[in-house]
């Protein structure tokens, strides 16, 4: 359970033991199911992390709404994006292993997070990462989008921090999309409509040489072109 969903639940059951006692029982059962919502909506279920080579595991739980080539800096990617309705597992966790190098907040839109434009002009937190141990040579990009419902980003570590495979490093709350950047390379392991885990379904694997470039040891994930 994150801690976010006893800070939404205590003051709910509170608020249905009052009208309970203070009015009709009645009155308690519309609180008290939002209090049982929310610590359902906040639940934080342990993953087995995959232990594979050059895996890159998916960053959250949802639907995969595009798997597709941009450009970034020049080179040739694949953004895989992932949908999380309301009813997901909301806790976002690192795709690879290794080192953060940059870590970037963009203020902007609210879009749906299905619309395709919200990977550039939502208010999203981009993160870059490089990889260390058997991700060694790989550096991926990955972006907690804000949707229409979702309005809070919440991301713990820091940039020179180390990340595990599938390590939690945050939350999007009520609704969202996470995008992947990795090298045109990698083989893709999963396709438009596949329901994916956080932490342990594997969007990718990438060759060990394979490497996101960066311009001046600091990437823009921002400025990427579809095709």
């Amino acid at each position: 359970m994150v801690r976010d969903g006893y800070f939404y639940a205590v003051p709910l059951i509170a608020a249905a033991i009052l009208l309970g006692w203070l009015t009709y029982p009645a009155w308690a059962v519309i609180p008290a199911l939002l209090a049982v919502f929310f610590l359902w909506f906040f639940r934080d279920p342990e993953r087995d992390i995959p232990a594979d080579a050059g895996a890159v595991v998916s960053p959250g739980d949802g639907k995969v709404t595009d798997v597709s080539p941009v450009t970034l800096c020049g080179q040739r990617q694949t953004r895989i994006s992932i949908f999380l309705n309301v009813f997901n597992v909301h806790v976002n966790r690192s795709p690879i292993a290794g080192v953060i190098r940059e870590v970037r907040y963009q203020h902007g839109k609210y879009l749906n997070a299905m619309n395709q434009a919200s990977a550039d002009e939502n208010e999203q937190n981009i993160v870059t990462v490089q990889g260390e141990g058997d991700a060694e040579g790989q550096t991926v990009v990955f972006k907690q989008i804000a949707g229409l419902l979702a309005r809070r980003i919440v991301f713990h570590p820091k940039v020179g921090d180390r990340l595990a495979r599938g390590q939690r490093v945050g939350l999007i709350k009520f609704g969202s999309r996470v995008d992947v950047l990795l090298d045109a390379s990698a083989k893709i392991s999963v396709k438009i409509g596949d329901h994916v885990k956080g932490g342990s379904t594997i969007l990718a694997l990438i060759p060990q040489n394979a490497a996101l470039t960066t311009v001046g040891g600091s990437s823009s994930p921002s400025s990427v072109r579809t095709h």
